[in-house]
């Protein structure tokens, strides 16, 4: 069985204006995380973001849960620092961010991989290498290349926020897998989901 995963960072721009933005989906799924732990986050200057401890109902496992607040294009900073000063592996890592090559809602569980052009990925393998997990979150592609900053930092449709929202409650469900090291079984929950 592969080992737990010990850090969790959701992918987002920090502030107001980008909340609600498709970009965010990697900050609503460590928000919603935190608000069913009970947590808060708190910003840690020495990691550049907004940090909490989160612990898995009933179990001893707990885990790092992190929002870096460099902006995305530098995501590697913080999520490196946190997991050098607290030694966790960098296959202990989970990354939880937007991917506009999936269908809205979509979701996709793997350890390793490129940066398939996302400039938050780019940065952490840029950092850390990239031999993390990272759990992908579907919200399409606005079909034009040079739509794609736009539309990205643009708030989804109802019907998309929706699937959104629903894509993050099933990938929460398939978590506490992930914290007891059972990958295979989560990334099967994940990719069989009706």
């Amino acid at each position: 069985m592969a080992s737990a995963i010990e850090l969790i960072a959701g992918l987002g721009n920090p502030g107001p204006d980008y909340e609600q933005t498709r970009h965010n989906v990697g900050f609503w799924l460590v928000d919603e995380l935190a608000r069913q732990g009970g947590v808060n986050f708190k910003f840690e200057s020495k990691f550049q973001g907004a940090v909490c401890k989160y612990t898995v109902s009933g179990q001893p496992q707990s885990c790092w849960l992190l929002k870096p607040h460099t902006f995305m294009n530098r995501s590697g900073q913080a999520i490196a620092g946190l997991a050098s000063f607290y030694k966790i592996p960098l296959e202990n890592i989970l990354v939880v961010h937007d991917d506009l090559d999936l269908p809205v809602g979509t979701l996709r569980l793997k350890q390793g991989g490129g940066h398939g052009g996302h400039n938050g990925l780019r940065d952490i393998i840029a950092h850390l290498g990239d031999n993390f997990m990272r759990l992908r979150i579907g919200i399409g592609h606005p079909g034009k290349g040079n739509d794609v900053t736009n539309y990205v930092l643009n708030r989804p449709a109802k019907q998309e926020e929706t699937l959104l929202h629903d894509a993050v409650a099933e990938a929460l469900m398939a978590l506490p897998l992930l914290l007891h090291g059972e990958r295979e079984k989560a990334m099967q929950q994940l990719h069989t989901r009706v």
